[in-house]
């Protein structure tokens, strides 16, 4: 693990949001599993959705890289050590190349991993060629792999677009507009993006259509020798110690569809900190289990209202955990969870569990998105926020997080008793101490 590992690695991304970035990876992902290669997949930036269809695409757990919210030190120990557990390792970037200050490109360049532009085609003939020589040169010295376009029409479509590059090594293939059962979305949406793979029954078989699909391309018909021209040599990192800090302590933590949230990382930190973690299912019915601490962390509660609100003896053991003087750190939907009440857009209202004064009102339009950062006594915790609903409490607030790249004030943390709670997602390995703060 000391020595650099080489392997096959491609950074996919894209103009902008929406040119099928996701369905190309996790096809890519899907194709090469299936022929037995051991796949690696990671999402850039701040995503808990897509990773669900790249897990399932490649069999392995999906992680998140990250210039800023997770830092290059972390992003490199991250790649060496998939590099030295696979035959192909992919990363799924985030919006356009070049959007942010900490760019997919960005991420490309320092690490050396070529860039696969997957090109929405649908509208689109020879300029193409125009968009992927823009892509290509517009940055010196940025590691290239070529273009795929996505969406196309049939044969002539695809040969029209081939034909508008000036360099012909850049063309990896075409993929015909790909679409799921009943002619919609092959991988469908709703607000905070793609419905998660283990809510559609069929999302194997999906994931299977894009990966036969891709298997026609030149990309899709590489086989391993064919691979080694994106090989990348990645460096090892060392990684600093965590302290057990909380050596002896259980962290229950929601898990189901209502708190569906999690980064792996998060929890493996919970870990390396010393803690027990054990996790539990509000909407199963199942009770709060012996703990020291207790993590609800984002997801759907908007969505599960009813059954949560419902659940009287869970409600019950939640407040003789703050009632003792035990923490709660409550994300975004955990901390919705925790209101009073919610007010849904089609005019209805549902009562929470009403730990936290107050009500959220979920609406159409975006309420918060970025990354931002929590200073607290121990440490600094990098994350991020992004909800649809807003919170309108009494809760006094306890600090706010600050956004990343001007430090202006940004999501409140209330702290009510034991309890804290924001809409502010937290990144653990940003701050092991700043974590184990939150717990105690």
């Amino acid at each position: 693990m000391n020595a650099p590992a080489r392997c096959p690695a491609l950074v996919l991304s894209a103009l902008a949001s929406g040119q099928g970035k996701t369905t190309v990876t996790a096809a890519l992902a899907r194709l090469h599993a299936r022929q037995g290669r051991r796949v690696r997949v990671f999402k850039c930036g701040p995503d808990y959705l897509d990773p669900y269809w790249h897990q399932l695409a490649s069999g392995a757990p999906v992680e998140q890289l990250d210039l800023w919210m997770t830092g290059p030190e972390d992003c490199a120990a991250r790649l060496h050590a998939a590099a030295c557990a696979a035959d192909l390792v992919l990363v799924e970037g985030v919006m356009g190349l070049f959007d942010g200050a900490d760019s997919v490109a960005d991420l490309a360049q320092r690490f050396g991993i070529p860039v696969l532009a997957v090109v929405d085609a649908r509208a689109m003939g020879g300029t193409l060629g125009a968009v992927a020589h823009g892509l290509k040169t517009f940055r010196p010295g940025l590691p290239w792999a070529g273009v795929l376009a996505n969406g196309v029409a049939g044969a002539r479509h695809a040969q029209l677009l081939q034909e508008g590059l000036p360099d012909a090594a850049d063309w990896l293939g075409a993929l015909p507009r790909l679409a799921g059962a009943g002619g919609g979305p092959l991988l469908p949406e709703r607000h905070l993006g793609l419905v998660a793979a283990h809510e559609l029954p069929d999302a194997l078989a999906r994931l299977d259509a894009a990966a036969d699909a891709l298997a026609a391309t030149p990309l899709g018909q590489m086989d391993a020798v064919a691979l080694q021209r994106f090989a990348v040599d990645f460096a090892p990192q060392p990684q600093a110690a965590v302290a057990p800090l909380l050596a002896g302590r259980t962290v229950a933590v929601a898990r189901d569809a209502a708190f569906t949230f999690i980064y792996p990382a998060n929890v493996r930190t919970l870990e390396q900190l010393g803690a027990r973690v054990v996790f539990f299912s509000p909407l199963a019915g199942e009770d709060l289990p012996p703990c020291d601490a207790l993590w609800l962390p984002g997801g759907y509660p908007e969505l599960h209202a009813e059954p949560l609100a419902t659940h009287a003896r869970l409600q019950q053991d939640l407040r003789a955990h703050v009632a003792a003087g035990k923490p709660v750190w409550a994300e975004c939907g955990g901390m919705m969870a925790l209101a009073e009440a919610i007010d849904l857009p089609d005019g209805r209202t549902l009562p929470l569990w009403g730990l936290l004064p107050g009500r959220v009102t979920q609406q159409q339009r975006l309420a918060g998105l970025g990354p931002q950062e929590l200073a607290l006594p121990a440490g600094v915790l990098r994350g991020h926020t992004f909800h649809y609903s807003v919170f309108d409490s009494p809760a006094p607030i306890a600090c706010h997080a600050h956004r990343a790249h001007d430090g202006a004030a940004g999501e409140a943390v209330y702290r009510q008793g034991s309890i804290r709670a924001s809409y502010f997602h937290a990144w653990f390995a940003s701050s092991p101490a700043a974590t184990a703060e939150l717990f105690t």
